[in-house]
């Protein structure tokens, strides 16, 4: 520090005046929870009008050094860096003792603003009364600025908490709606067992299943896959699952179907979003199964033998074009003690340390190996087996899978 300057007596009176002005200013500013950029505000014009000093910057430390405050100086120093000197000081320092560039030199003290042992803030000060070269008057500065600087940042993190639990909550909300989107109970019969497991990548996904009576011969039954993850794909999948039960009600029809779907989503669907879909259609009597694949993995037919038979035959991703640019419905005989293994792409996405990927032969060779399995183990022993391909895998997508067993 220079040499102290000592007020004399009606200068410390009058000092203490104005600062006590200026600490009430302040702090009634705080208690009526204003905005930070009011308090901003307010504290340039306390230390303009009530502390008399005409030049002053403020950077405060919000991911990185931001200038707040700007006045009395020529320099626009909103779009300065803070020279290493300055950001590395700990206590009130003289500029004149620093090795930076002319334009911090308008300037004749540099305060930092510290809480917890963190620097939150500097103040640089220039063209002051002579008396607030005294270290007392210069330790106000610095502990008016601390509480207003903090009182700025805990505005700033209980707005953040507020924030956070606001989307927490609307998170959770997203993934009841979700849990009701998918049916509370699979058919195990004579005819069929139909079994269905989700894992999902974060607390709401894209995936979604369904099986749906039709009438006491038929059922329709899915598996689909909304790109991307969190609340906008569980919306649009609600969307996709409110949109096929209020069709099926109306008509039977797959083609009919899968094309009132692709409208819905075509016309619903934000930021470029789109739907593969597997739906099938059975009909218990014929053991007839109709199907359409919208873009989706292809599931794996596995026959007694254990051949198999990949269905991907069907129509682009849904959502893609207003009307679509093809279309197949598939009808096949499905023979006695097959299984039809429908999963998403989080499943087969999945490298070992050379880079090859699971993907759907390692699927099949699963299968045929481990087909006798009741249908709950069956799933369960698959995700063990991706861990096994790679002991590291952390699945980036949801994963579904749905196995039905024809009897």
């Amino acid at each position: 520090m220079s040499e102290i300057i000592v007020p004399n007596t009606q200068q410390e009176l009058q000092l203490k005046k104005l600062e006590l002005s200026a600490l009430l200013e302040i702090t009634q500013a705080i208690n009526e929870n204003l905005p930070e950029s009011a308090l901003y505000k307010i504290y340039h014009f306390t230390l303009l009008a009530q502390l008399q000093i005409n030049r002053l910057v403020l950077f405060v430390h919000d991911e990185d050094w931001q200038c707040k405050i700007c006045y009395g100086t020529e320099m626009d120093f909103m779009k300065c860096e803070m020279p290493e000197e300055i950001v590395n000081l700990q206590e009130i320092t003289f500029i004149a003792g620093l090795q930076v560039d002319k334009r911090w030199r308008g300037f004749e003290i540099v305060i930092p603003i510290l809480h917890n042992g963190r620097v939150l803030a500097f103040v640089m000060i220039g063209k002051i009364q002579p008396y607030y070269n005294n270290l007392e008057a210069l330790n106000f500065l610095q502990t008016v600025s601390n509480i207003m600087l903090v009182a700025i940042e805990n505005h700033r993190m209980n707005r953040q908490r507020l924030a956070q639990e606001s989307i927490r909550r609307e998170i959770e909300i997203a993934r009841e709606v979700q849990s009701m989107l998918f049916p509370k109970s699979l058919p195990n019969d004579k005819d069929v067992t139909i079994h269905a497991s989700y894992i999902p990548h974060s607390s709401i996904g894209g995936d979604y299943y369904d099986f749906i009576d039709i009438d006491q011969d038929q059922f329709l039954f899915c598996v689909a896959d909304v790109s991307g993850k969190g609340v906008p794909a569980s919306l649009l999948m609600s969307n996709f699952q409110a949109g096929l039960r209020t069709i099926l009600r109306q008509v039977a029809d797959l083609n009919t179907v899968v094309s009132e779907l692709n409208n819905l989503i075509y016309r619903n669907a934000i930021a470029e979003k789109f739907i593969t879909a597997f739906l099938a259609i059975y009909n218990r009597k014929t053991r007839e199964l109709s199907y359409v694949n919208a873009g989706h993995n292809s599931p794996i037919l596995l026959l007694e033998d254990n051949s198999h038979r990949l269905l991907n035959e069907g129509c682009t991703m849904l959502g893609v074009f207003d009307v679509l640019p093809f279309m197949s419905v598939t009808t096949i005989q499905v023979p006695r003690r097959s299984v039809l293994f429908c999963y998403t792409d989080g499943l087969t996405e999945v490298f070992d340390a050379s880079e090859a990927e699971f993907g759907v032969e390692g699927t099949i060779n699963y299968m045929q190996k481990h087909r006798f399995l009741s249908s709950r183990l069956l799933h369960l022993q698959l995700l063990k087996e991706i861990h096994l391909y790679n002991e590291e895998a952390k699945f980036d997508d949801d994963i579904t899978l749905l196995s039905c067993r024809f009897k």
